[in-house]
């Protein structure tokens, strides 16, 4: 069967460079939700992770889903401490949530698309508080809930970027 075509090629398969943004941009958010930043300003950090994953499950659902989401969710419980689970739970939810409204939300403005993404973050903080809760952990400050609006902020610069490093662009 060597001269029969794969049916399951279709000609557009990205390159070996292409497929590396994926994985690499996923180990980046993980490393700036490790910065260290000022008591002043730590609760303003974004869940990076959660906006990337956010871009890649809108624009790749192929790629990245639930698995990829309890992955990095588990990864990120394991580095940055605290209740085990939990990170994993918040991003299979924000996730679920994404597929579930994906076909909408990809066409969305981008206006639209940062209140989208700003009601998911929200939601995430909500899910983490009740984890906190049910766990017995003291519950974060409410300070750390203006990170969402910083994320709502930050949606388009990330958007945008990976999007530019999906496709191979260069700002000419």
């Amino acid at each position: 069967m060597l001269g029969r075509p794969n049916p399951w090629r279709t000609g557009h398969e990205p390159p070996a460079r292409q497929t590396l943004v994926l994985p690499v941009s996923l180990v980046v958010a993980l490393l700036l939700g490790l910065l260290p930043l000022p008591a002043l300003l730590q609760p303003l950090r974004p869940y990076w992770l959660a906006l990337v994953l956010a871009y890649w499950v809108i624009e790749t659902p192929d790629r990245v889903g639930l698995g990829i989401a309890f992955a990095s969710g588990v990864i990120a419980d394991l580095l940055y401490g605290g209740v085990l689970g939990e990170q994993a739970l918040r991003l299979v939810i924000l996730t679920f949530i994404l597929q579930r409204f994906r076909a909408r939300i990809r066409f969305f403005p981008m206006s639209q698309q940062i209140l989208a993404i700003g009601g998911l973050l929200f939601n995430d903080r909500i899910v983490s508080a009740v984890v906190h809760i049910v766990v017995g952990e003291p519950t974060l400050p409410w300070s750390y809930w203006w990170a969402p609006l910083l994320g709502m902020a930050l949606w388009p610069l990330v958007f945008v970027l990976l999007d530019a490093l999906r496709f191979g662009r260069r700002g000419r």
